[in-house]
């Protein structure tokens, strides 16, 4: 294994293994921290864990076993992933982690770098916008439980780490690969250790990526690991080869959980035209829906049934406030959970999941250790193969085009 990764959530993870198989790495996404070496023919291992809203110190602690792990399988590089949109609040885990894995390292330029274009996030004088807009006016200043309210990422990492926050400004970026490593080594000598870097677009990520290599960590969005396979292909490394895609004929269902913005549309969307149930909070909290009605509805519906809790967030506020935050996601994560164990146990083998926690919690309930990366269905999100007959697809609550439900059901049967 050469390149080594942390991913802070499943559906993050699986968007970053998605950029690396793309650019012609072998790559396997892992469940947790294995507890077996990985196969010899692996070039790039993603550790999916499910550290973002979690305690600090406990990120911590699992991240640096999923880096002693990814050490031990060989890796040469380390990459920590966080959502493009920088999803923590100032007494986050990004910070801690980042620096946690800087120490374990010795590494002191560290690329601090969310910036995705391909999904209209940039970052422009250290502010992360999302299209023309920035962090903090997007939707995910509501985010329930990361609201990103100050777009600035220098200024939102300070409080979460103990070290000086650099940056590389867009001009240095534009000048190319020399400019890009001589801005560094001025920020590392002005003491600064984790160093924000702009990216407009994906040319800008491919000379990032070349000016870092040889830095033992990186840290960012799937964005800005594009340009590290090329650093290893110049080697001879990679061999730049992948198993041919092999879809599942039956029946796809989908669960949604997120309350973003796109994923209220794409279920706006799907519902005008195929069988929906809407799944809401107080109903699973005070008992009056059990996630057998919910698996039983989309076992017997037509075409790809949609089960969903994506509401507007005033309405998570209200839930949020009546039954506490913490009660409110774990009930909902339990139930989803819940729901794909019954579908997949009466045969479903296509399975779709909307929003991180509500993909994590899916993975998690049933137990799907190793996930085999394939086709991307849109930027961000690949089809994944999670078992002898079962595929699935793992989409971040921002990601995704409209009619992304369809889409991923047709990906996700496809074959060759």
């Amino acid at each position: 294994m050469l390149l080594g990764c942390i991913g802070d959530d499943f559906t993050g993870s699986s968007d970053l293994a998605n950029t690396l198989a793309k650019q012609g790495m072998r790559v396997v996404q892992y469940t947790g921290v294995p507890s077996s070496a990985a196969e010899a023919s692996v070039e790039a291992g993603v550790v999916a864990l499910k550290s973002r809203s979690i305690d600090p110190a406990e990120a911590v602690r699992q991240s640096l076993e999923a880096l002693a792990w990814l050490q031990a399988q060989g890796c040469e590089q380390f990459f920590f992933k966080y959502c493009s949109t920088f999803d923590s609040t100032p007494e986050g885990n990004i910070g801690p982690v980042a620096d946690a894995l800087a120490e374990a390292l010795d590494a002191h330029r560290v690329i601090v770098c969310p910036a995705f274009p391909g999904t209209g996030r940039s970052i422009y004088q250290g502010h992360l916008f999302v299209n023309d807009t920035l962090l903090s006016e997007s939707g995910l200043q509501n985010h329930p439980l990361t609201p990103m309210t100050d777009p600035d990422i220098r200024r939102w990492l300070r409080p979460q780490t103990k070290y000086d926050v650099g940056h590389v400004a867009a001009p240095a970026v534009f000048a190319g690969v020399d400019a890009i490593r001589k801005a560094l080594d001025e920020q590392h000598e002005d003491g600064k250790r984790l160093i924000v870097v702009d990216a407009l677009r994906d040319e800008d990520l491919m000379q990032i990526g070349a000016a870092a290599d040889g830095l033992p960590l990186i840290t960012g969005g799937s964005g800005v690991a594009l340009g590290l396979p090329e650093n290893f292909r110049r080697r001879g490394l990679i061999t730049g080869s992948g198993a041919a895609w092999q879809g599942e004929s039956g029946k796809c269902v989908a669960l949604s959980g997120s309350c973003s913005i796109a994923t209220r549309e794409q279920v706006a969307r799907h519902c005008e035209s195929s069988p929906s149930m809407e799944i809401v909070a107080a109903d699973v909290i005070e008992g009056r829906l059990t996630s057998q009605a919910v698996a039983d509805f989309l076992i017997n519906a037509d075409g790809v049934p949609l089960a969903y809790s994506s509401a507007d967030p005033a309405v998570v506020k209200e839930v949020q406030a009546h039954f506490g935050r913490e009660r409110s996601a774990e009930a909902l994560e339990s139930f989803f959970a819940d729901v794909a164990r019954c579908v997949v146990a009466a045969g479903i083998n296509r399975l779709l999941t909307a929003g991180g926690e509500t993909s994590g919690a899916v993975v998690e309930g049933l137990k799907l250790n190793t996930l085999e990366i394939g086709p991307e269905i849109d930027p961000g999100v690949p089809a994944l193969r999670a078992g002898e007959h079962l595929v699935i697809a793992l989409k971040s609550g921002n990601f995704g085009a409209p009619d992304y439900f369809e889409k991923a059901a047709r990906v996700l049967g496809a074959t060759g």
